[in-house]
């Protein structure tokens, strides 16, 4: 497998994100956009976006805080990105146009995903109306929204723990409202008995833990949205 760092930048921030790819392919392949959570660019967003290259996609990790590295204060800058909507865009187009930009890859079949913050990112890379087959959110937060979901242009699947703290039933209602209004095909997978952050081996405290079982039915499910989106591509 080929692994590579990507020095880029936005506005004034220099920026470095992981692509990976197989050295064996025929073609330019799928590309998959990789958004980590508030802790930054860390080794787990690193084996996800491996994984997902070894599914047979060209994939990127993109960065959204500077410099490709991980972070203690993760939440105070999800916080300030959150107030500047058109900032935060721009990071995740940025790294999206890197992935669209890379000779391995067929800029016209490109899917995101994401975890925890990463997640939310990709709803909102999504309804800023960029050219995607599809979306994935796992363990995602679901904010009240732009309210601009009728400009998104592909499909929505959402991986969210019953137990999440950060996202109870009324968050996941009003999610279902504005896709089921803006027409959008969408799906959400919840699962029983299972917190926030559960795709992440390293998690384990009150509300917020590993769970392996969700964890495989996830990426399983993941897999499954990734052959129907891009067999009608």
């Amino acid at each position: 497998m080929h692994i590579e760092d990507i020095a880029y930048s936005y506005e004034e921030l220099s920026l470095r994100g992981a692509l990976a790819v197989q050295e064996a392919r025929s073609g330019r392949l799928p590309g998959v956009l990789v958004i980590h959570d508030a802790g930054g660019l860390s080794e787990n967003i690193r084996d996800k976006t491996r994984r997902v290259a070894a599914l047979g996609f060209c994939a990127f990790a993109l960065d959204l805080f500077g410099n490709g590295e991980t972070v203690t204060d993760g939440m105070a800058r999800i916080g300030k990105m959150c107030a500047d909507l058109k900032r935060w865009r721009g990071l995740a187009q940025a790294g999206l146009q890197v992935l669209a930009a890379r000779p391995e890859c067929d800029p016209k079949r490109l899917a995101a995903i994401g975890y925890c913050f990463g997640g939310t990112t990709v709803y909102e890379l999504a309804r800023s109306g960029v050219d995607l087959k599809g979306v994935v959110g796992f363990h995602s937060g679901l904010s009240p929204s732009s309210g601009e979901a009728r400009n998104i242009q592909g499909k929505v699947l959402t991986l969210i723990g019953a137990d999440d703290p950060l996202i109870p039933p009324e968050a996941r209602l009003a999610f279902e409202r504005e896709m089921t209004e803006a027409k959008v095909d969408w799906q959400m997978h919840i699962y029983g008995d299972t917190a926030h952050s559960f795709t992440n081996p390293t998690m384990d405290r009150p509300g917020f833990r590993y769970d392996a079982r969700a964890d495989a039915r996830s990426w399983a499910s993941m897999r499954a949205f990734f052959e129907e989106i891009f067999a009608q591509a």
